[in-house]
């Protein structure tokens, strides 16, 4: 099956990123919502792939998007790990598993204040509300 230019332009993108290029596969779905592209790498390169803090991926969306706005289309980019469980999509995590991530980030902020026998509390409550920060600005990535 010959891939569209869309494929072509993701794949020559992510294999020059890679160290391993020929595990780089990606799929092509089309629905009412527009062109879903999956892209799956292996696990050692997934890192790279997505980047600090989102960035990688979010510019492949964002070349995706200048791509579809040529081709009156609408594309999406969703990254798949190839693990020994089969295919996982890699997002953001859910809002509950944040919460309990920012549950147990304060609760390990808070004993590791105890510990250090800081005085201050607001010390602690900034620490906390940093982390929270910190949490929901993870959240708001579209991985």
């Amino acid at each position: 099956m010959a891939l569209t230019i869309d494929q072509q332009f993701i794949e020559y993108i992510v294999k020059t990123l890679v160290n391993k290029p020929e595990a780089v596969k990606i799929e092509r779905t089309t629905d009412d919502r527009g062109v879903l592209l999956s892209l799956s790498v292996d696990p050692e390169d997934l890192g790279r792939v997505i980047g600090r803090e989102g960035r990688t991926a979010q510019a492949l969306r964002s070349l995706l998007r200048a791509l579809g706005m040529k081709n009156d289309a609408r594309y999406n980019l969703k990254i798949v790990s190839d693990d020994e469980g089969g295919e996982r999509p890699v997002s953001a995590p859910a809002a509950e598993e944040v919460s309990e991530e920012a549950d147990e980030s304060v609760e390990e902020a808070t004993e590791v204040v105890e510990d250090e026998a800081v005085e201050n509390s607001s010390e602690s409550n900034e620490l906390a509300e940093k982390t929270r920060q910190e949490l929901a600005d993870l959240d708001d990535l579209d991985i």
